[in-house]
């Protein structure tokens, strides 16, 4: 038994923009720093830190957590 041959179909987004989609890609992917405690990548655009998601939200509960205990101890 022989497979039917596909007609190649048109394509849904035209060459242009695919091209200037992968370009703009490249662009922010070169631009990814590392992050300054576990070198994963990040992207410090939105808040101009070196530290990657996980990093940034292990900082935050570290803050919440001080400002919790800071009372208790006056």
């Amino acid at each position: 038994m022989k497979r039917k041959i596909q007609p190649k179909s048109d394509a849904v987004v035209p060459e242009e923009i695919l091209a200037q989609v992968q370009s703009v890609l490249g662009e922010r992917l070169k631009k990814a720093d590392k992050c300054a405690v576990c070198s994963a990548e990040t992207s410090a655009a939105a808040t101009g830190e070196t530290l990657c998601w996980v990093c940034r939200r292990l900082k935050i509960s570290a803050w919440r957590e001080i400002e919790q205990q800071m009372p208790m101890q006056e």
